[in-house]
């Protein structure tokens, strides 16, 4: 399928915000499993690979010989109740049918995937509550745990970072992740299925194949751990950028220009500007590129242009106007910038 128009949304869950997803799949629509991972916008194919395609796929027809066996293991993997059945029945999204005008207007009538976690995140905004770390930072990506997974693998271990919660539960390079959270493991995909429905403080139960023999472990996941992702990369982060920033793009200064500029706190330079509709809101109300902001709504503690967005929808509602502490070349400068 080229568009999201029409999917099943309460069988059909991935990451919205990935260029290739798969689905490996029963006929009766149980999941084996899922393919497909992004991590940065300038490199969307560094954790993806054809050879870990054929591994996952591979470990899918194993799945599919033995069932039923295991069937219980794999309704784990099953899609969750939607809050709507289909992408065009979400009111930001109505303008547009279950079908692409194919002789007419492909692109206008196309639902492209990044559009439903954007059609949630409005609902939320013209609600007027603050949306959930489960919404915001949904779909995280194994590195955010200390993980780093071989492109050309099924499910196996090509890093562990020191001190992440990967490295505490004791995962170690080279190890093949066969189940996590009870459910078999065929991807990177299918690690972040877990740890996308998983809680603010989780447990989660690791068996892994290393040499030879299997190993079990236990990862802990402690309070805020989500919020810690990077979602800047995420094309549905486009709508975030309008709603907060009034069209600003942000990126940490480097640690030599702080320390040259004598910034100890929050230090994001503005590296875009929008120049039409709600993205120009930043423009409009004084900010320029090369701007550094230092102070976001009387936080000067937001590190990230992730950490700003998630305080932006989860601290502030639609109308208000927030203060925006700016570096201009040696000059502080404050500007009052409304959220959409």
């Amino acid at each position: 399928m080229v568009q999201a128009n029409g999917i099943d949304l309460s069988l059909f869950h991935f990451d919205y915000d990935l260029t290739f997803a798969a689905f490996f799949m029963n006929a009766d629509r149980t999941i084996y499993g899922r393919y497909g991972t992004r991590s940065s916008q300038q490199n969307p194919g560094r954790d993806i690979s054809l050879q870990g395609l054929i591994a996952s796929l591979e470990g899918a027809l194993k799945l599919h010989e033995a069932y039923p066996a295991g069937r219980e293991s794999l309704l784990l993997k099953n899609g969750r109740k939607s809050r709507y059945p289909s992408p065009e029945r979400y009111p930001s999204l109505r303008k547009f049918s279950a079908n692409i005008d194919y002789p007419g207007q492909v692109a206008r009538s196309c639902i492209h995937c990044h559009q439903i976690p954007t059609a949630e995140y409005q609902i939320y905004r013209s609600s007027g509550h603050s949306i959930p770390d489960a919404k915001l930072f949904a779909w995280p990506v194994p590195g955010l745990i200390g993980l780093q997974l071989s492109p050309g693998h099924r499910a196996t271990v090509k890093n562990v970072r020191q001190s992440s919660p990967a490295h505490r539960g004791g995962l170690r390079a080279g190890d093949e992740i066969v189940t996590l959270a009870g459910q078999p493991i065929l991807s990177t995909a299918d690690i972040q299925w877990v740890l996308h429905n998983a809680g603010p403080h989780a447990h989660l139960k690791a068996i892994v194949r290393r040499d030879d023999k299997k190993v079990s472990l236990t990862l802990e996941l402690v309070e805020g751990w989500r919020s810690k992702a990077d979602i800047s990369w995420r094309g549905s982060s486009w709508d975030l950028c309008r709603i907060v920033l009034g069209g600003m793009r942000l990126k940490a200064v480097p640690r030599t220009e702080r320390r040259e500029k004598d910034l100890t706190g929050m230090a994001l330079l503005v590296t875009h500007l929008g120049q039409s509709g709600d993205h120009r809101a930043a423009k409009n109300s004084g900010l320029r590129k090369g701007d550094i902001v230092t102070g976001f709504d009387g936080r000067d503690d937001l590190l990230t242009e992730s950490a700003v967005f998630a305080h932006g929808m989860q601290n502030t509602k639609s109308g208000e106007r927030v203060t925006v502490k700016i570096l201009r070349g040696e000059h502080p400068l404050e500007f009052k910038l409304p959220m959409k």
